[in-house]
């Protein structure tokens, strides 16, 4: 089993998202033997945002008409989206700012997201290719967005659960830590509820939400 455990928080060791999406994936290898993991730091290496040259690969990756710059966009996109297929499960550590997720985070489901790849359009509408395979989101917020009266202004948890059940990824399970900008006490409930959940999200017999 291959598991892609992705961070993608700015804040390096101040990041919530980032210890918890560490110990998700901890737990993930330990009740999961024989995982392999492999790591994407989106903070340090993220694609760049789709324009005229990371586009080009709806041109063909044989086009002759690309230029230079797109074939290396066409490459970065090509390795993005063979380690996304290749891997069996996710863990996905995706901060809430401005109310959804990181732009970094963005731009790789951006290269990801890749008709006839991931996914097709077919007769009776889109057909999501990636199937079969686990993500859990380790979600963090500032604030409390889970129900009323901010539940509409979640962007981040909502987009996420959209996108890949586009793809075709039905297990999609959430480790969520909210109001940690709430005061050191709220931060702390909230962190130790999160910690107890990861044990309960990496199970192999976990209902998705």
């Amino acid at each position: 089993m291959k598991l892609l455990h992705i961070d993608s928080s700015q804040l390096g060791s101040f990041s919530v998202s980032r210890a918890l999406s560490r110990k998700t994936t901890i737990w993930w290898a330990a009740n999961h033997p024989g995982t392999h993991i492999e790591y994407l730091d989106l903070a340090e290496a993220a694609p760049s945002h789709l324009d005229s040259d990371s586009l080009a690969f709806r041109l063909g990756v044989d086009s002759p008409e690309l230029t230079p710059a797109q074939k290396r966009e066409n490459e970065l996109t090509e390795r993005l989206v063979s380690q996304f297929l290749e891997a069996d499960a996710f863990v996905i550590g995706a901060p809430m700012y401005n109310f959804t997720i990181p732009t970094q985070l963005k731009a790789w489901i951006d290269r990801i997201a890749q008709a006839g790849r991931t996914f097709r359009y077919t007769a009776a509408g889109s057909e999501g290719l990636a199937t079969g395979k686990t993500v859990i989101v380790v979600s963090t917020r500032g604030g409390m967005y889970a129900g009323l009266p901010h539940e509409t202004l979640d962007h981040q948890e909502s987009y996420l659960l959209a996108v890949f059940g586009f793809l075709g990824i039905t297990d999609v399970r959430f480790v969520r830590a909210e109001g940690l900008a709430m005061g050191d006490e709220v931060k702390a409930k909230a962190v130790a509820v999160a910690e107890a959940d990861i044990q309960v999200q990496t199970g192999p017999n976990v209902k998705s939400k």
